[in-house]
């Protein structure tokens, strides 16, 4: 039932089916409870129905192709060689090798995080958005610089 989570006998139950006399204040019990569990079920329905509507209005589905460059946040990951405070938020870019469902990817993964599983939900990567010369002329890359190493270092 509603409130308790299972269902209780009800009067009609007990009693034998030949029996003439049935109290009409069970019955309408009876009556009371199934109106009661069919008003819910549709209010449930309506609620689900309503949430699914919500849901899709605002959500799209990923467009992310295999061979697309990704950025994966690092929000879960604990285990990166900087401290917490000067972790970036998002590492990358990585390739997709393979598509899993429709929410889920598996990356090329390099660097400290080839360590860590490939397969990521979605809503952990965002599309890499390249630096294009031709869209953003005055954007200039300052060059890398390695620091030198110091003695007894290795390469």
């Amino acid at each position: 039932m509603l409130d308790k989570g299972w269902n209780p006998r009800l009067p009609y139950n007990t009693l034998k089916k030949d029996l003439v006399d049935i109290n009409p204040k069970a019955s309408s019990f009876e009556l009371i409870l199934h109106k009661a569990r069919h008003h819910a079920k549709r209010c449930m329905q309506y609620s689900f129905k309503y949430a699914e509507e919500s849901w899709d209005k605002s959500h799209k589905p990923p467009d992310f192709k295999i061979g697309d460059l990704v950025l994966v946040s690092t929000l879960n990951f604990n285990k990166v060689k900087r401290p917490k405070k000067l972790k970036d938020s998002f590492s990358g870019p990585f390739m997709i090798k393979a598509l899993h469902r429709p929410n889920a990817v598996r990356l090329e993964l390099t660097g400290e995080l080839m360590s860590k599983h490939p397969a990521f939900p979605v809503s952990l990567i965002k599309p890499c958005s390249s630096s294009d010369k031709e869209l953003f002329p005055s954007r200039n890359k300052p060059p890398l610089e390695i620091p030198p190493l110091e003695e007894g270092e290795e390469k």
